[in-house]
């Protein structure tokens, strides 16, 4: 991975290399965090990062879920990632905010250890690759089944859950294709490894619906309003494994894939990216990167040059 210079690290932005953590953190040893990936694109007013708040707020409720409370405000994160893209003088990167149970206790109630937090903005492209992107990924469904709400909190973006999602990941990597996707304990579809996912059928838009298990994702959000703007039906409902192979169309959305069409599951071929993914994937990326107007509001401008005063710490 390519890196930055700095990491923004419990309120001090330290060198890279020396961002680490005790070997008895409680995260570490439990996946007892709660992480965010965000994304900030080069625009023509500057560095953007896209729906930076509503990223950190859900950042916020995913620490609540677990009974963790963030040692800053959803505000004092966000000025600490715009200081921390000025600093390493990025014009776009990925942004990863972590928060996790530190050094101090190993017991699994462990409210005596600390709430460490860190946040990293790096250079990363496209999660899938920029030709899935452009022509389509072939995707595999999992054996795995996506975690239910009776064993953890699929709502949460919580660390220790992504061990789910590495699973499919392998296998469907192992077998030869780029993506997993997973349905939940039901047997309906649910989302990728990383991704929310997307039909179109009888030339409306499907998506599974929260009581799926899936993550509220904000791309999935974002997607959904952009495809009513554009005038089209978006329905949330439970999706039948073989809605995926009998649709017309099938994309995916994420912070990290961004909006990555698919062309083949489980060796059914879909096809090349159709009109309906293209339509909403050139208005996405309009937004991405604040080209329609109509979306500016969700893009945080990072103010470049507008270094704080204070050399090392924000409180």
């Amino acid at each position: 991975m390519e890196t930055a210079e700095l990491i923004w690290q419990n309120g001090e932005f330290v060198p890279w290399e020396e961002a680490q953590t005790h070997v008895l953190s409680h995260g570490l040893h439990y996946g007892s965090g709660v992480f965010e990936g965000i994304r900030c694109y080069e625009t023509e007013r500057g560095p953007a990062v896209f729906r930076h708040r509503d990223h950190l707020e859900r950042l916020a409720k995913s620490a609540k879920l677990y009974y963790m409370e963030l040692p800053y405000s959803v505000e004092q994160i966000a000025e600490a990632t715009r200081e921390l893209i000025r600093r390493n003088d990025l014009n776009s990167c990925y942004i990863r905010p972590l928060a996790y149970r530190g050094y101090g206790s190993l017991g699994l109630y462990a409210t005596d250890a600390p709430i460490d937090l860190v946040i990293a903005a790096f250079p990363w492209g496209v999660y899938l690759g920029e030709e899935g992107q452009k022509h389509g990924i072939r995707a595999k469904v999992s054996s795995w089944r996506r975690i239910g709400p009776g064993g953890l909190i699929p709502h949460a973006k919580a660390s220790g859950q992504y061990l789910n999602s590495i699973l499919a990941k392998h296998e469907s990597e192992n077998a030869g294709y780029k993506e997993a996707l997973l349905l939940d304990e039901r047997g309906f579809v649910c989302e990728g490894s990383g991704e929310n996912i997307f039909l179109v059928r009888d030339g409306e838009i499907v998506t599974p619906p929260h009581v799926a298990s899936i993550l509220d994702g904000i791309n999935r959000k974002s997607v959904i309003q952009i495809a009513r703007d554009l005038g089209y039906t978006v329905v949330e409902r439970d999706v039948a494994r073989a809605e995926l192979y009998l649709a017309e169309e099938v994309f995916l959305t994420g912070t990290a894939a961004e909006l990555v069409p698919v062309r083949e599951i489980d060796d059914h071929l879909i096809g090349e990216p159709g009109e309906i993914t293209r339509h909403v994937q050139a208005k996405f990326e309009d937004a991405l990167c604040g080209r329609a107007e109509e979306y500016l509001e969700w893009l945080d401008f990072v103010e470049v040059g507008a270094s704080t005063d204070e050399p090392s710490k924000v409180s």
